[in-house]
């Protein structure tokens, strides 16, 4: 059955199995996986018949140069050379004293807090001492 979509009336109506015309704000990356690189290699070597390997490549919507780089990974060291490579910096390795010094530099941010709110609160008990002992003083 084929089904119509209309999204916009001014557009003529696309099936439903059609693709999508919109070009997407940014491509991405395409990534496959070993399994489907050794499962693609494996069609593509049982074809036989000209013609066969450029019809697997437009029903998988790839190209030759994924074949041959392929082909070339899997000579090199089978499964373990087709799985993709991690892109970007290598993380650095946590270091135990790091993370010790960061934890003993918030602890004593917040020990200079305290000791912040208590010396406050020592001057206000002075102050109010003073005030007191003036008060005892004026009145006989």
């Amino acid at each position: 059955m084929n089904s119509l979509v209309l999204s916009d009336p001014s557009k003529p109506p696309r099936s439903a199995s059609d693709p999508d015309p919109e070009v997407p704000e940014k491509a991405r990356r395409r990534h496959f996986t070993a399994k489907y690189k050794l499962r693609i290699l494996a069609k593509a070597d049982r074809c036989s018949k000209p013609g066969e390997i450029g019809k697997l490549l437009r029903k998988e919507g790839l190209y030759s140069s994924h074949l041959s780089k392929w082909r070339q990974q899997r000579e090199e060291g089978a499964l373990a050379a087709l799985t993709p490579k991690k892109r970007g910096r290598k993380p650095r390795p946590v270091d135990p004293q790091a993370k010790r010094v960061a934890e003993l530099e918030r602890e004593n941010v917040r020990l200079r807090q305290e000791l912040e709110k208590a010396q406050t609160i020592i001057e206000v008990q002075k102050k109010l001492s003073q005030l007191l002992e003036s008060a005892e003083e004026e009145s006989p």
